[in-house]
């Protein structure tokens, strides 16, 4: 048996936090479509969304800081013990995961980065009633007012996924660059990485 884990939102475009844009519906498009074309040895598993789960949707964009600052490490773990379970019960003979490049908490090797300090958090709870186009600039906004930048240092959770299963192979997904990923991915699935 052969195990990819993957972030939830690369499989379903719904769980990102304003919406998905285009770029998510073909990036869920073709993963679904390679992962349909593995043979019976590969097993897929799409963990709970950590931001998701802390902070509902649509949500507003946030930090690695800003999570950390809300939680999300405690809520982290019991998602890494879940999937740590499923590894020991099942003992994969190839373990791939696959996060994305820039989430504050699934991002692989680069995460979001900004002053927790500054950030509206009272304006969170403000994007469960707008409409996706609102909250698409809404987003966009927040994003340029608070500054976020991409840092080279994983996810909260792919962190501690890292440390823990360091002997596992990590592909990081970049939906600006859909061509290069889905051709990392398919060299990771091929062995080749």
């Amino acid at each position: 048996m052969k195990l990819i884990i993957i972030a939830p939102c690369l499989l379903s475009p719904f769980y990102v936090y304003r919406g998905p844009k285009g770029k998510e519906y073909e990036t869920a498009k073709l993963i679904r479509e390679l992962m349909g074309e593995l043979g019976g040895e590969w097993h897929v598993l799409a963990y709970p969304c950590p931001e998701f789960e802390v902070m509902g949707w649509p949500r507003a964009p946030a930090s690695r800081e800003v999570y950390e600052r809300l939680g999300m490490r405690g809520r982290i773990k019991g998602i890494a013990e879940f999937i740590g379970r499923i590894i020991g019960e099942e003992k994969p003979a190839k373990l791939i995961f696959v996060g994305v490049k820039g989430s504050p908490t699934c991002g692989v090797f680069h995460t979001s980065s900004s002053d927790p300090e500054r950030y509206p958090y009272r304006e969170m709870q403000e994007f469960r009633h707008m409409g996706k186009e609102e909250r698409i600039e809404r987003s966009r906004m927040l994003v340029e007012e608070q500054g976020f930048r991409l840092i080279k240092r994983p996810g909260i959770l792919f962190e501690i996924l890292m440390a823990r299963f360091s002997n596992a192979l990590y592909v990081e997904f970049d939906n600006d660059d859909i061509e290069g990923s889905m051709e990392r991915l398919k060299a990771a699935l091929e062995g080749s990485i």
